[in-house]
Protein backbone atom coordinates (compact mmCIF):
# COMPACT_ATOMS: atom_id res chain seq x y z
CA UNK A 1 0.00 0.00 0.00
CA UNK A 2 1.18 3.51 -0.69
CA UNK A 3 2.47 5.20 2.51
CA UNK A 4 0.62 8.54 1.62
CA UNK A 5 -2.37 5.90 1.38
CA UNK A 6 -1.86 4.20 4.47
CA UNK A 7 -0.81 6.99 6.58
CA UNK A 8 -4.82 8.55 5.47
CA UNK A 9 -6.28 5.06 6.00
CA UNK A 10 -5.11 5.59 9.47
CA UNK A 11 -6.14 8.72 10.13
CA UNK A 12 -9.85 8.17 8.72
CA UNK A 13 -9.65 4.82 11.22
CA UNK A 14 -8.79 7.34 14.27
CA UNK A 15 -11.59 9.74 13.52
CA UNK A 16 -13.74 6.78 12.45
CA UNK A 17 -13.06 5.79 16.72
CA UNK A 18 -14.41 9.15 17.91
CA UNK A 19 -17.36 9.29 15.53
CA UNK A 20 -19.85 7.40 13.36
CA UNK A 21 -20.91 11.06 11.97
CA UNK A 22 -20.82 11.30 7.57
CA UNK A 23 -20.36 14.29 6.29
CA UNK A 24 -22.22 15.62 2.97
CA UNK A 25 -20.02 18.84 2.94
CA UNK A 26 -16.46 19.62 4.02
CA UNK A 27 -15.54 23.24 4.97
CA UNK A 28 -12.30 24.94 5.65
CA UNK A 29 -12.60 27.76 7.25
CA UNK A 30 -10.14 30.58 6.28
CA UNK A 31 -9.08 33.26 8.43
CA UNK A 32 -11.88 35.47 9.88
CA UNK A 33 -13.78 32.26 9.28
CA UNK A 34 -12.93 30.07 12.21
CA UNK A 35 -15.88 31.24 14.33
CA UNK A 36 -18.12 29.73 11.79
CA UNK A 37 -18.49 26.75 13.68
CA UNK A 38 -20.64 28.08 16.57
CA UNK A 39 -23.03 28.41 13.18
CA UNK A 40 -23.51 24.28 13.61
CA UNK A 41 -25.67 22.43 15.66
CA UNK A 42 -22.48 20.67 17.19
CA UNK A 43 -22.31 17.25 17.26
CA UNK A 44 -18.11 16.40 17.79
CA UNK A 45 -14.93 18.03 18.22
CA UNK A 46 -11.40 15.89 16.77
CA UNK A 47 -8.38 18.18 17.52
CA UNK A 48 -5.58 17.59 14.81
CA UNK A 49 -3.13 16.87 17.39
CA UNK A 50 -4.76 13.32 18.69
CA UNK A 51 -4.83 12.27 15.04
CA UNK A 52 -1.90 10.27 14.69
CA UNK A 53 0.70 11.53 11.89
CA UNK A 54 -1.85 14.47 11.33
CA UNK A 55 -0.03 17.44 10.79
CA UNK A 56 -0.98 20.81 13.27
CA UNK A 57 -1.64 24.07 12.13
CA UNK A 58 1.06 26.57 13.75
CA UNK A 59 -0.32 29.98 12.22
CA UNK A 60 -2.49 32.47 14.59
CA UNK A 61 -5.93 32.38 14.17
CA UNK A 62 -6.51 28.74 13.25
CA UNK A 63 -7.46 27.00 15.95
CA UNK A 64 -6.60 23.48 14.66
CA UNK A 65 -9.47 20.88 14.99
CA UNK A 66 -12.42 19.08 12.57
CA UNK A 67 -16.11 20.09 13.86
CA UNK A 68 -18.62 17.86 13.29
CA UNK A 69 -22.39 19.05 12.78
CA UNK A 70 -25.40 20.25 11.05
CA UNK A 71 -26.08 23.47 9.07
CA UNK A 72 -30.18 23.08 9.13
CA UNK A 73 -29.99 19.87 8.46
CA UNK A 74 -27.12 19.29 6.54
CA UNK A 75 -24.25 17.28 7.66
CA UNK A 76 -21.10 19.25 7.37
CA UNK A 77 -17.47 18.67 8.77
CA UNK A 78 -15.74 22.14 9.33
CA UNK A 79 -11.64 22.23 9.06
CA UNK A 80 -11.46 25.16 11.73
CA UNK A 81 -7.72 26.17 10.34
CA UNK A 82 -6.21 24.80 7.50
CA UNK A 83 -2.35 23.45 7.11
CA UNK A 84 -0.21 25.65 4.64
CA UNK A 85 2.73 24.43 3.05
CA UNK A 86 4.60 26.95 4.17
CA UNK A 87 4.85 26.09 7.70
CA UNK A 88 7.33 23.71 6.45
CA UNK A 89 4.97 20.16 6.06
CA UNK A 90 5.36 18.23 2.89
CA UNK A 91 2.58 19.04 0.07
CA UNK A 92 1.61 15.74 1.03
CA UNK A 93 0.44 16.64 4.47
CA UNK A 94 -1.12 19.82 3.34
CA UNK A 95 -4.03 18.11 1.05
CA UNK A 96 -4.46 15.13 3.56
CA UNK A 97 -6.99 17.39 5.48
CA UNK A 98 -9.17 17.58 2.23
CA UNK A 99 -8.59 13.51 1.71
CA UNK A 100 -9.48 12.97 4.95
CA UNK A 101 -12.87 14.75 5.02
CA UNK A 102 -13.46 13.00 1.52
CA UNK A 103 -12.62 9.58 3.38
CA UNK A 104 -15.21 10.42 5.77
CA UNK A 105 -17.74 10.64 3.40
CA UNK A 106 -18.13 14.40 1.99
CA UNK A 107 -18.95 14.53 -1.26
CA UNK A 108 -18.28 18.85 -1.51
CA UNK A 109 -15.68 20.65 -0.52
CA UNK A 110 -16.55 24.22 0.21
CA UNK A 111 -13.13 26.60 0.47
CA UNK A 112 -12.38 29.37 1.97
CA UNK A 113 -9.46 31.89 2.82
CA UNK A 114 -7.79 35.26 2.97
CA UNK A 115 -6.36 36.69 -0.14
CA UNK A 116 -4.71 39.59 -1.59
CA UNK A 117 -6.23 42.00 -4.29
CA UNK A 118 -4.49 42.05 -7.67
CA UNK A 119 -7.84 43.03 -9.49
CA UNK A 120 -7.09 46.97 -9.05
CA UNK A 121 -11.17 47.20 -8.20
CA UNK A 122 -10.79 45.11 -5.51
CA UNK A 123 -10.87 46.81 -2.00
CA UNK A 124 -10.80 45.15 1.34
CA UNK A 125 -13.46 43.42 3.05
CA UNK A 126 -15.00 42.49 -0.06
CA UNK A 127 -15.52 38.66 -1.53
CA UNK A 128 -14.62 36.86 -4.45
CA UNK A 129 -16.07 33.71 -5.53
CA UNK A 130 -13.23 31.60 -7.11
CA UNK A 131 -13.76 30.46 -10.85
CA UNK A 132 -10.58 29.08 -11.54
CA UNK A 133 -7.06 29.02 -10.07
CA UNK A 134 -3.29 28.97 -10.87
CA UNK A 135 -0.93 26.73 -8.53
CA UNK A 136 1.78 26.28 -11.23
CA UNK A 137 4.17 28.03 -8.29
CA UNK A 138 3.79 25.54 -5.85
CA UNK A 139 4.23 21.82 -6.09
CA UNK A 140 1.35 19.43 -7.58
CA UNK A 141 0.14 17.61 -4.65
CA UNK A 142 -0.83 14.47 -7.51
CA UNK A 143 3.07 14.72 -7.82
CA UNK A 144 5.30 11.29 -7.09
CA UNK A 145 3.00 7.65 -7.62
CA UNK A 146 -0.53 8.02 -8.33
CA UNK A 147 -2.59 6.89 -5.65
CA UNK A 148 -4.86 4.84 -7.55
CA UNK A 149 -7.33 4.23 -4.35
CA UNK A 150 -8.03 8.08 -4.89
CA UNK A 151 -8.15 9.03 -8.54
CA UNK A 152 -6.80 8.28 -11.91
CA UNK A 153 -3.09 9.16 -12.89
CA UNK A 154 -3.63 12.20 -15.23
CA UNK A 155 -7.30 13.91 -13.71
CA UNK A 156 -8.94 16.31 -15.85
CA UNK A 157 -9.11 20.23 -14.18
CA UNK A 158 -10.97 21.86 -16.75
CA UNK A 159 -13.52 22.55 -14.16
CA UNK A 160 -12.13 22.41 -10.37
CA UNK A 161 -14.73 24.79 -9.38
CA UNK A 162 -18.40 23.09 -10.18
CA UNK A 163 -20.16 25.16 -11.93
CA UNK A 164 -23.71 24.06 -10.29
CA UNK A 165 -21.90 24.90 -6.71
CA UNK A 166 -20.89 28.58 -8.26
CA UNK A 167 -24.44 29.34 -9.30
CA UNK A 168 -25.79 28.30 -6.23
CA UNK A 169 -22.94 30.98 -4.16
CA UNK A 170 -23.75 33.35 -6.40
CA UNK A 171 -27.44 32.89 -6.08
CA UNK A 172 -27.55 33.48 -2.29
CA UNK A 173 -25.14 36.31 -2.91
CA UNK A 174 -27.87 37.70 -5.05
CA UNK A 175 -30.39 37.28 -2.88
CA UNK A 176 -29.02 38.31 0.43
CA UNK A 177 -27.66 41.69 -0.97
CA UNK A 178 -23.92 40.75 -1.13
CA UNK A 179 -21.39 42.05 -3.32
CA UNK A 180 -19.66 39.27 -4.70
CA UNK A 181 -16.74 39.75 -7.43
CA UNK A 182 -16.25 36.94 -9.37
CA UNK A 183 -12.63 35.84 -10.67
CA UNK A 184 -8.97 33.42 -10.86
CA UNK A 185 -7.37 33.05 -7.59
CA UNK A 186 -3.39 32.65 -7.53
CA UNK A 187 -1.84 30.07 -4.72
CA UNK A 188 1.76 30.94 -4.30
CA UNK A 189 4.10 29.47 -1.52
CA UNK A 190 4.22 32.05 1.11
CA UNK A 191 5.14 33.26 3.79
CA UNK A 192 6.37 36.29 2.25
CA UNK A 193 4.07 38.42 1.12
CA UNK A 194 4.51 39.14 -2.73
CA UNK A 195 6.80 41.95 -3.96
CA UNK A 196 5.14 44.56 -6.58
CA UNK A 197 6.64 43.39 -9.68
CA UNK A 198 5.11 39.66 -8.70
CA UNK A 199 1.74 41.13 -8.50
CA UNK A 200 1.97 42.95 -11.81
CA UNK A 201 3.54 39.75 -13.31
CA UNK A 202 0.22 37.59 -11.55
CA UNK A 203 -2.52 40.96 -13.02
CA UNK A 204 -0.57 39.74 -16.82
CA UNK A 205 -1.55 36.21 -15.87
CA UNK A 206 -4.89 37.30 -15.24
CA UNK A 207 -4.97 36.74 -11.22
CA UNK A 208 -7.54 38.46 -9.40
CA UNK A 209 -6.44 37.66 -6.00
CA UNK A 210 -3.55 35.80 -4.80
CA UNK A 211 -3.13 34.07 -1.22
CA UNK A 212 -1.19 31.16 0.36
CA UNK A 213 -4.00 28.04 0.21
CA UNK A 214 -6.57 26.70 -1.66
CA UNK A 215 -5.31 25.82 -4.90
CA UNK A 216 -3.52 22.71 -4.14
CA UNK A 217 -6.58 21.46 -1.70
CA UNK A 218 -9.04 22.05 -4.66
CA UNK A 219 -6.74 19.81 -6.90
CA UNK A 220 -6.33 17.21 -4.68
CA UNK A 221 -10.31 17.29 -4.12
CA UNK A 222 -11.01 17.39 -7.93
CA UNK A 223 -8.64 14.00 -8.31
CA UNK A 224 -10.66 11.83 -5.35
CA UNK A 225 -14.06 13.04 -7.29
CA UNK A 226 -15.00 15.83 -5.07
CA UNK A 227 -17.17 18.78 -6.17
CA UNK A 228 -15.43 21.83 -4.79
CA UNK A 229 -16.60 25.62 -4.48
CA UNK A 230 -14.35 28.53 -2.82
CA UNK A 231 -14.99 31.79 -2.06
CA UNK A 232 -12.05 34.56 -0.62
CA UNK A 233 -12.38 37.19 1.40
CA UNK A 234 -10.13 40.10 -0.26
CA UNK A 235 -8.34 41.11 3.14
CA UNK A 236 -5.88 43.43 1.66
CA UNK A 237 -4.84 45.36 -1.69
CA UNK A 238 -1.31 43.42 -2.76
CA UNK A 239 1.61 45.07 -2.72
CA UNK A 240 2.66 47.66 -4.66
CA UNK A 241 -1.71 48.81 -5.06
CA UNK A 242 -1.45 50.37 -1.71
CA UNK A 243 0.85 52.66 0.48
CA UNK A 244 0.65 50.85 3.58
CA UNK A 245 2.71 47.52 4.46
CA UNK A 246 1.38 44.26 4.85
CA UNK A 247 0.59 42.70 7.55
CA UNK A 248 -0.90 39.22 9.12
CA UNK A 249 -2.45 41.83 11.96
CA UNK A 250 -3.78 43.47 8.60
CA UNK A 251 -5.19 40.11 7.03
CA UNK A 252 -7.64 39.19 10.06
CA UNK A 253 -8.68 42.61 10.84
CA UNK A 254 -10.08 42.93 7.50
CA UNK A 255 -11.34 39.50 7.72
CA UNK A 256 -12.63 39.51 11.06
CA UNK A 257 -14.62 42.64 9.86
CA UNK A 258 -15.97 40.59 6.66
CA UNK A 259 -16.66 37.47 8.56
CA UNK A 260 -20.82 38.55 9.24
CA UNK A 261 -21.28 38.75 5.54
CA UNK A 262 -18.92 35.84 4.90
CA UNK A 263 -20.77 33.46 7.43
CA UNK A 264 -23.98 34.73 6.11
CA UNK A 265 -22.65 33.79 1.82
CA UNK A 266 -21.58 30.40 3.11
CA UNK A 267 -24.41 29.41 5.78
CA UNK A 268 -26.42 29.76 3.07
CA UNK A 269 -24.80 28.28 0.59
CA UNK A 270 -24.76 25.48 1.99
CA UNK A 271 -27.86 24.88 3.37
CA UNK A 272 -29.29 25.25 -0.55
CA UNK A 273 -26.18 22.23 -1.97
CA UNK A 274 -27.96 19.63 0.60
Amino acid sequence: MDKRYEKLITCRDYVRSRTDFVPKVALVLGSGLGGFASELKLVCEVSYADIPGFPVSTVPGHAGKFIFGYVGDVPVVCMQGRVHYYEGYDIDDVVLPARLMHELGAEILFLTNASGGVNKSYNAGELMLITDHIAVFVPNPLMGPNIDELGVRFPDMSHIYDPALCDIVRSVARESGIQLHEGVYCQLTGPSYESPAEIRALAVMGADAVGMSTAVEAIAANHCGMRVVGVSCVSNKAAGLSPTPLSHKEVQEAADKCAPLFTALVRESIAKMG
